[in-house]
């Protein structure tokens, strides 16, 4: 018998100094079983601090020709193309071709990744960017996952605070390039 996606709610109280972003997202997230807790706090948080009109989560996991979460535009039109994890190049370089922003939220050591993308082909490697995410945080939300979470994200500086069943975490977003060749 197949194991079927156990479907989480997240009410997210977001204020995102950075890009004047003040919102209430009720957000409804399937999580896949070969989805570990990590993954999905961190697909959740890529939410919110890329939360404008037209993002959307895909079928991710279960659709291998999407991203965790993506923007069109109303006519349609692929505007942003967002991963979660360790995607490889050749993965980044269709996104690269597909639209003209692609981002990418690690919340594993970065160092290894690196090493795998650096010298690979990818087409308009200035059009990615890499983004970190805290491991503690990562680690820390992830400890706090239930089938119904409330987070209350508060971003200024690349630096993320949230408040999750009383506790206050705290990590930084690192912004990186597309490794050099």
């Amino acid at each position: 018998m197949a194991l079927t996606s156990t479907v989480h709610i997240f009410e997210v109280a977001l204020s995102d100094v950075d890009r004047g972003v003040y919102e209430s997202l009720a957000l409804k997230v399937a999580r896949h079983p070969s989805e570990s807790a990590e993954y999905l706090v961190t697909r959740v948080l890529a939410y919110a601090l890329e939360y404008t009109e037209g993002l959307a989560f895909t079928s991710g996991l279960s659709t291998a020709d999407e991203p965790a979460l993506w923007v069109r535009d109303l006519s349609g039109q692929l505007q942003a193309w967002i991963e979660v994890g360790t995607p490889d190049a050749a993965r980044l370089h269709k996104a690269s071709k597909a639209c003209g922003r692609v981002r990418v939220y690690c919340h594993k050591d970065v160092g290894p990744y690196f090493r795998t993308l650096t010298g690979q082909r990818v087409h308009a490697p200035e059009r990615l960017q890499l983004l970190e995410v805290d491991r503690a945080l990562v680690a820390g939300l992830a400890a706090h996952v239930e089938k119904r979470t409330r987070w209350a994200v508060s971003v200024s500086e690349d630096e993320v605070y949230v408040d999750v069943d009383g506790a206050s975490l705290h990590g930084e977003l690192r912004r990186h390039p597309f490794p050099a060749t």
